[in-house]
């Protein structure tokens, strides 16, 4: 998982994946017009494939099985990211309710808010639980390291 998000972590990686994807092996990529010298070009590319991203055949480049699945997450990262006032809205309403809404009156929020089936599925699945101090402090004393600390810290300070 770190190799993968490694490999596709700046935008000009991305940018390339994203153009392999939709040419999917049908015609070739250019370099110039996506502003890759030669070097980055094949390095981004060579990553690519050492994460199992992406296969050449025929000279031409398309996604492997486990490119296709990480596009397709990549994708519904980017329509999230279209909802995500609501999501802070529906967050909020979540956090300032005391005993927490009935699953019935979140799933009308969500239908209300949400118009995209496939976003709406994964809102609608089980969700995650609420995170104790306790449990936070056990969590703080298996990691290891400054910055794990901290982002964990992050994350619960932001739920």
């Amino acid at each position: 998982m770190t190799d993968i998000l490694k490999t596709l972590s700046d935008d000009k990686a991305l940018v390339l994946f994203n153009t392999i994807a939709l040419a999917n092996g049908e015609s070739e990529i250019q370099i110039r017009k996506m502003g890759l010298t030669t070097k980055q070009y094949y390095s981004r590319i060579s990553k690519m494939i050492n994460a199992n991203l992406i296969r050449r055949k025929n000279g031409k480049y398309s996604l492997t099985l486990l490119g296709k699945i990480v596009y397709e997450a990549h994708m519904t990262i980017g329509k999230g990211l279209n909802y995500y006032w609501k999501f802070q809205a529906l967050d909020s309403i979540q956090t300032s309710s005391s005993a927490g809404l009935p699953k019935e009156e979140i799933s009308k929020l969500v239908d209300t808010l949400i118009d995209d089936y496939q976003i709406k599925d994964i809102l609608m699945k089980t969700p995650l639980p609420t995170v104790d101090q306790k449990s936070m402090d056990s969590a703080l004393q298996i990691t290891t390291g400054t910055k794990e600390k901290m982002r964990l810290e992050e994350i619960v300070s932001y739920r």
